[in-house]
C-alpha cells in the first residue's frame, strides 16, 4: 500500500483505498457516542462513521429482528445463525450526524437527514453544545416516529 493510504470501509461495507484521514474526532468522543446510543436508543443494529471533524450515525435498513422471526415462522430452527447472517447483509443509511465546529472548544452541531422530496438533504437541528449533551438529547429519538419531528 502506498505510504498516506489507508484502507476504508463505509457502513455498507464498500472498501476504498484512501488518504489518511486527519484525525480531529477523539477517540473518547466516539466511546461517548457508542456509550450514549447503547444508553439512550432502542438501536441494535447501527454503525458510526467518522471523517474529518463530522460524527455519522447510520442506522438499520432492516429489521434484523423481525426478518429472522419470519424465518423462523416458515419453519427455520437455527435463529441464532439466521440473525447473525441476517446482520452481515443489512444495509444502513445514514440519519443524524454531529459536526466538530470549535475544534478548540470541541463545540458540536446536530443534523439529522431529512426525507421529504423536495429536500432530501441534511437539515440542522437543535442549538450547538457539547458533544454529549447533543447525543443525551438526540440519540434516543433514532428508530423512533419522534426523529421526523426534530427541526
Amino acid at each position: 500500500m502506498p505510504d498516506g493510504y489507508e484502507i476504508y470501509e463505509n457502513p455498507n461495507s464498500q472498501v476504498f483505498l484512501r488518504r489518511v484521514q486527519p484525525k480531529i474526532i477523539s477517540d473518547e468522543e466516539r466511546a461517548t457516542l457508542e456509550l450514549r446510543i447503547k444508553e439512550f436508543s432502542n438501536l441494535l443494529d447501527y454503525q458510526i462513521d467518522i471523517k474529518k471533524e463530522i460524527i455519522t450515525v447510520y442506522t438499520a435498513d432492516q429489521d434484523a429482528n423481525l426478518l429472522s422471526d419470519m424465518l423462523h415462522l416458515s419453519g427455520r430452527n437455527d435463529l441464532t445463525e439466521a440473525k447473525t447472517k441476517l446482520r452481515l447483509s443489512i444495509s444502513y443509511s445514514p440519519m443524524l450526524r454531529f459536526i466538530l465546529i470549535d475544534e478548540n472548544r470541541r463545540i458540536f452541531m446536530t443534523q439529522r437527514y431529512c426525507f421529504l422530496g423536495r429536500i432530501d438533504d441534511w437539515i440542522k437541528i437543535g442549538n450547538q453544545g457539547n458533544l454529549q449533551e447533543l447525543v443525551e438529547n438526540y440519540v434516543r429519538h433514532l428508530g423512533q416516529e419522534s426523529f421526523f419531528d426534530l427541526h
